[in-house]
This record gives C-alpha cells, sequence and structure tokens, in this order.
C-alpha cells in the first residue's frame, strides 16, 4: 500500500525530531555537569557518567546525521 509509505520529507522530519530531542538531553546534561562541578566537593563518578551519557549522545546524533544523508539529496 503506497499510501503506508513515508516520503523522504517524513523521515527528515523524524529524524531531525530525534536529533533535536537529543540536542536537549545533551544541553540538559552539560548544564548537569556545571552543577556537579559547582559543588564543595564535586563528584568523580557523577561527572564521569555525565561525561559518558554525553559521549553516547555525540555518537547517536553523528548516526543520526549518517541517516539523515541517506534521506536528503
Amino acid at each position: 500500500n503506497m499510501s503506508a509509505q513515508l516520503s523522504n520529507e517524513d523521515k527528515v522530519s523524524i529524524i531531525q525530531t530525534h536529533m533535536k530531542n537529543l540536542q536537549y538531553s545533551k544541553f540538559n546534561l552539560e548544564i548537569s555537569v556545571v552543577e556537579e562541578s559547582a559543588k564543595k566537593e564535586p563528584g568523580d563518578l557523577a561527572i564521569a557518567s555525565l561525561n559518558t551519557q554525553l559521549d553516547d549522545i555525540q555518537k547517536q546524533l553523528t548516526a543520526l546525521q549518517q541517516e539523515l544523508d541517506k534521506v536528503t539529496p
């Protein structure tokens, strides 16, 4: 059924929405690092965990960009 197929515009929109959500998450984590670093005794494990999450988000953004490149002319 052709009506059930997603257009490239649909795919671009979905990928961009996912990327925007990841950007929100990334900024939220960056602010959490600032908050943790501001403590009198910053938690090294907490900061390491936040940085690991930031690394994962960057990998996800890179993967989504590759998908976006496939569906854009």
